[in-house]
């Protein structure tokens, strides 16, 4: 048997060719929301060394719901069309690598600067917008108090998430992942410090959950049975008042329930204030406890860069894949470096197949 990382995966209905995962990255390089050569590039180079999915950055449905001017979007037939384009291409080059896009809305955490341009958030004044939120609590002092969203916006955002996975589907991508993690629109809806409603989208936290499934469900009513569709969520915010790991358990069995077929678990972006323990695989035992528990095929991410490390993971049975986001941006032929440590077998395009342990021994050295 192959090495576990190197071992292909049912994602749902998506068959995955091995384990590895390219995490969401923001590239803050497109124009309105529309993808640039630079996403070309890049992405074209993720997928070259053949991870079994590749996920693109966290995509807004709508423009308001970006983090930045700089990130992707998915509310305009261009920034559909030249997904497409780059999904296309990347594909011609690795055809055995699927690819997924997280789509999300940041809400109160929208309007930010692109890195090199400052901290905070940018004033509509100053060129950025007004955003949104469950509740008229800003994020951080010296940031914008938020808009509290009435039913009129709140369908509209649902409705927002359901065009965006339509034209996802549209682009060419085999996977859809809620961004439901880090404090943005959907996880402020279900955290007590940002959700502070007595309607019927707040309260307890199955009150607090209404919005996300709302989402789920409209999502599910355009995506055809062949796309994995799954979501990230925080394990905890690290905040006293915040969400819990308990609350991670679940939240990922009502996903389940709805419908959901994976779950990624990251934590932490709830709170400016939170005390997040961060190190060399820290949100791993939350996504053991969640697979283990809840009975989802779930993915672990943050802090691993080491792949005897995510081996044995893996064979420890306390995650089903393993997202790396940085340690593919130092090396984006990790999956290569991983096959060697570990004696596995890995594709190469032929561009780059003299450089396989085949034809290159001091590669395996």
């Amino acid at each position: 048997m192959p090495p576990y990382l190197f071992r292909p995966l049912q994602l749902g209905p998506l068959a995955v060719a091995n384990r590895i995962v390219v995490a969401p990255m923001c590239q803050y390089s497109a124009d309105d929301g529309v993808m640039s050569d630079w996403h070309l590039a890049h992405l074209t180079a993720m997928a070259s060394a053949s991870p079994g999915l590749v996920v693109i950055e966290a995509t807004g449905v709508e423009r308001i719901g970006r983090i930045s001017h700089g990130c992707l979007g998915l509310y305009s037939d261009a920034s559909m069309r030249a997904m497409s384009r780059v999904i296309s291409f990347a594909k011609s080059i690795a055809p055995q690598v699927k690819f997924g896009v997280q789509i999300g809305h940041a809400g109160r955490k929208a309007s930010s600067p692109t890195p090199g341009q400052g901290h905070g958030q940018i004033m509509p004044e100053a060129g950025g917008w007004h955003v949104v939120a469950p509740s008229p609590i800003p994020y951080d002092k010296q940031w914008q108090v938020p808009i509290e969203l009435d039913e009129a916006g709140i369908q509209r955002i649902i409705v927002a998430f359901r065009d965006a996975a339509l034209r996802a589907v549209t682009a060419g991508v085999d996977s859809i992942e809620l961004h439901l993690a880090h404090g943005y629109l959907l996880q402020s809806f279900v955290s007590p410090l940002s959700n502070k409603r007595n309607d019927q989208w707040g309260g307890d936290f199955a009150q607090r959950m209404a919005m996300p499934l709302a989402v789920v469900k409209a999502v599910q009513s355009v995506i055809p049975a062949h796309i994995a569709f799954g979501a990230r969520i925080n394990g905890t915010d690290w905040h006293d008042d915040g969400l819990t790991p308990d609350d991670a358990v679940a939240q990922a069995a009502m996903l389940k329930a709805a419908g959901i077929h994976f779950i990624c678990v990251s934590s932490g972006g709830a709170s400016p204030d939170a005390k997040v323990a961060v190190g060399p695989n820290y949100q791993v035992p939350i996504a053991a406890r969640v697979k283990r528990e809840v009975g989802i095929t779930t993915r672990t991410v943050g802090m691993i860069s080491d792949p005897l490390v995510a081996e044995q993971i893996l064979a420890n049975g306390e995650a089903d894949q393993i997202a790396l986001g940085r340690a593919f941006l130092d090396d984006s032929h990790w999956p290569w470096r991983a096959a060697a440590a570990l004696g596995a077998q890995t594709h190469y395009p032929i561009q780059y197949d003299r450089a396989s342990a085949k034809l290159w021994p001091l590669f395996n050295k």
